[in-house]
């Protein structure tokens, strides 16, 4: 006689900053596809409650980038919803200090880096003491690997990023892995600026020919997130198109 066996398959969890729009949304969006409980994080409750209502499955936080307590009270208040907490993705970015170095608002510049630099470290260490379980995902840009006009204050704090996603791994290992990824130009409300008057343009410059979709940097995420990139960590993944050939 064949004994019947059933199995238990437990959900995974993932918390992604900044994911009511842009590629933050289409990240949670691709982890509930393969199953996951997602937590996504908003600087309105507005916001919030816009993309909650069309996307049922996603829950949800009003919790700033930059905001310490917040970070601390997220983390901690998944983990005692689901149980668990297997992945961080550090999205949540601005960037409000376009322009010269020599010219641009410093309190602009401390905005830039406070968001896009010590946001992901705050989350990052509050996920780890709440019982973060297996990865941390950085939302990078190639702007952190070659200077541009006008995004000084932001690459910067991009370059940092991913310096940084290489020190977390480090510190990390073996417990959690730490990646990150470097996107070219996305079509996102954030990127608006740089193709918004020509998309054309803005498209050649890239081998492809063609503007990145929030879906195609979502599908990267997932990857580096999922056990199928188990043996990667430390790394920083261009996905631009071709603009840096």
């Amino acid at each position: 006689m064949r004994n019947n066996y059933y199995t238990l398959t437990i959900m995974k969890t993932a918390l992604v900053t900044g994911g009511t729009r842009g590629i933050g949304l289409s990240t949670a969006q691709k982890f509930i596809e393969q199953g996951w409980n997602v937590y996504i994080t908003s600087r309105k409750q507005e916001n919030l409650d816009i993309v909650l209502s069309e996307n049922p499955q996603l829950k949800g936080f009003v919790a700033r980038a930059d905001d310490l307590a917040a970070a601390t009270e997220t983390c901690k208040s998944v983990i005692e919803e689901t149980g668990s907490l297997d992945v961080l993705v550090n999205n949540a970015g601005t960037n409000p200090s376009g322009g010269s170095l020599l010219d641009v608002e410093l309190s602009a510049v401390q905005k830039t880096w406070d968001v896009n630099l010590m946001g992901p470290l705050m989350w990052t260490r509050e996920a780890v003491k709440a019982g973060l379980k297996e990865s941390v995902l950085n939302v990078c840009s190639i702007g952190g690997i070659r200077p541009s006009q006008y995004m000084g204050a932001y690459n910067i704090s991009k370059a940092g990023l991913i310096y940084m996603t290489k020190q977390l791994a480090m510190e990390l290992a073996p417990d959690v892995r730490v990646n990150g990824i470097a996107p070219a130009i996305v079509k996102t409300k954030l990127s608006e600026m740089l193709w918004i008057s020509d998309e054309k343009g803005s498209a050649d410059l890239h081998a492809l020919k063609k503007l990145g979709e929030p879906e195609d940097v979502a599908s990267l995420i997932y990857f580096l997130s999922s056990d199928d990139a188990s043996w990667i960590t430390g790394e920083v993944v261009t996905i631009d198109g071709g603009f840096l050939l």
